[in-house]
């Protein structure tokens, strides 16, 4: 007997003995549900026999037998019924458990989201891919199979999917490509920061969608809920099916605000802000510049994160901006980050460790937020720190600006495209899925060693546009993604440390250094970032030009 928790009210297994009823009933369980037909096997016990052992045993008991591959409508309403009218928790159990789990995410399918019924059995050991269509269709049968199909169908539109949409259709005009996106409005993130720090205006960052998808790209505003590759499908919220020949995913980062305790509660007000958020980026600017006197708190959630220096640029560029205003004697800065370093590539930290120590911020590391009270101005740490005890720490706060835990989205995270920790399981160099050779990825939801930001996505889009080209010309992969990534670090008003790395944190400058010095602080890479960068992006990268984003071709060793 193998009992499998997937709700609190149910657990299911494989076939049980009549021996095993005893210990059903010691582990707490109060009833038990039958989903195999009797006689399904020669060393099968009848269903009688189970009922009365669990009846003797003081359990309720339900038989509701499934034939093999056979869970009708009525039966998942039957189950759902027994569910709610029997003794909890439940035991459910069949050959192998699948058909028990089967009928509680159908009959859970119109109380539960997607997401979290296939969470919940894949956490159990039960691929829920056969029924996906019937939960998103509230649990029911669809009466429809594809709404439309298109040579190429891209997940998300953020900067990685306009970016790669734009680079197909200058190479190959003609293909017919769907963009699934559901939100109106497009941002350009990596300029929050900029508004935060009161250089940037909010608006200047924000387009409508429909005005940056790419001429002759169709646009499905819905949210997706589930893949099945296996049938070269996309499943939408409403049980519409968008097939494909070819899938680019690339829906970005879920934040994960309510991972911090009271967070939800609070943001926006009480001192409590984040440039992670468009609206909450200029409270930050408003709480800088109010301030005169008394404690700023910064805090970095464990990696992976959209850009890993945005919560220490929020920082320096506060910290200026008291420096400036000639109150910085009286701000005690604390900079709280869950990881161990200041940033992961080591030729940038001497530089931003010498404007640590200008604004006299304090480094805490390996301290993870995990709850604030906002009216309070209390926020609580998580200090793990290797070979120790985890212990809890709280400090005040008159301002604090938090960076939220990130994950992939849900329906990434339980979907069949996904490794072991929830992203796309790509090549590193294609970009290409290792088990299903007609999807590819970028951006921040894939699993490639890189770091997560707005200029990786700029060289990623290249790469995929390139390799599913070639692959639609029946050749192999033409272009290799190093792992570049680049990371502005604005350490003071007017100057930054660019940093541009790739794979393994190698150096990886796009102008000699003579010019800019990625490791030292630069004039030049502030003007770079306040007045190039966004136009770059809505005008070049958004819209197939590669301008110092030419993919890296494959070299004759990688061919062979």
């Amino acid at each position: 007997m193998e009992p499998r928790k997937i709700s609190e009210a149910l657990s299911v297994s494989p076939q049980i003995a009549i021996a095993d009823v005893a210990e059903i009933k010691r582990l707490g369980f109060r009833s038990v549900i039958c989903n195999r037909p009797d006689g399904e096997g020669a060393d099968q016990p009848s269903f009688d026999e189970i009922k009365a052992e669990a009846e003797a045993a003081g359990l309720a008991t339900r038989y509701i037998p499934i034939v093999a591959g056979k869970v009708r409508d009525e039966d998942a309403a039957d189950f759902g019924r027994a569910l709610d009218e029997l003794p909890k928790p439940v035991f459910g159990y069949c050959r192998t458990g699948t058909r028990s789990a089967t009928l509680w995410s159908l009959s859970q399918a119109s109380i539960l989201d997607t997401s979290e019924i296939l969470r919940a059995t894949k956490s159990a050991g039960y691929d829920m891919a056969g029924v996906v269509r019937r939960i998103v269709n509230g649990g029911k049968t669809p009466t429809d199979l594809a709404d439309a199909t298109y040579d190429i169908v891209i997940v998300g539109g953020g900067a990685a999917g306009i970016a790669v949409a734009s680079s197909l259709k200058t190479r190959r005009s003609d293909l017919e490509i769907a963009l699934i996106d559901p939100a109106d409005i497009h941002y350009y993130q990596p300029g929050w920061t900029m508004v935060g720090g009161g250089i940037f205006d909010a608006s200047t960052t924000a387009k409508t969608m429909g005005s940056l998808i790419p001429k002759g790209v169709t646009w499905i505003k819905s949210a997706v809920a589930a893949f099945e590759p296996g049938d070269d499908a996309v499943i939408l919220d409403g049980c519409r099916v968008v097939k494909y020949k070819r899938l680019i995913v690339c829906p970005g980062l879920k934040l994960d605000w309510h991972k911090v305790d009271g967070l939800v509660d609070t943001l926006g007000r009480n001192g409590v802000t984040s440039n992670y958020r468009y609206d909450l980026a200029p409270y930050t600017w408003e709480l800088v510049r109010g301030m005169r006197e008394g404690k700023a708190v910064f805090t970095q959630p464990p990696m992976p994160i959209k850009c890993a220096g945005a919560p220490q640029k929020a920082m320096y560029l506060s910290a200026d901006h008291w420096r400036r205003q000639g109150v910085l004697d009286q701000m005690d800065i604390g900079f709280y980050n869950a990881g161990g370093v200041l940033f992961g590539v080591k030729d940038y930290v001497p530089a931003l460790e010498s404007y640590v120590e200008r604004y006299g911020a304090k480094l805490n590391f390996f301290h993870n937020l995990v709850a604030i009270d906002g009216p309070a101005k209390k926020a609580w740490f998580d200090v793990i720190e290797p070979e120790k005890e985890v212990r809890r720490i709280s400090t005040d706060f008159d301002m604090i600006h938090v960076c939220p835990p990130q994950t992939a989205p849900d329906f990434i995270r339980v979907s069949p495209l996904a490794d072991a920790g929830g992203w796309i399981d790509v090549d590193q160099s294609s970009l290409r899925h290792k088990t299903h050779t007609n999807i590819w990825s970028l951006g921040d939801v894939m699993n490639a060693p890189n770091a997560k930001t707005a200029a990786a996505a700029r060289m990623q889009a290249p790469v995929v546009a390139a390799n599913l080209i070639a692959d639609i010309d029946g050749k192999s992969p033409v272009a290799q993604y190093d792992g570049y990534g680049s990371c502005p670090l604005t350490v003071e008003r007017g100057k930054i440390v660019l940093a541009e790395f790739g794979y393994g944190g190698a150096l990886k400058p796009s102008f000699p250094t003579w010019l800019i010095d990625g490791t030292k602080p630069s004039r030049l890479a502030w003007l770079l970032k306040e007045k190039l960068l966004p136009p770059i992006y809505w005008k070049a990268m958004l819209r197939g030009k590669e301008w110092l984003a030419s993919p890296e071709k494959v070299s004759a060793s990688r061919k062979v």
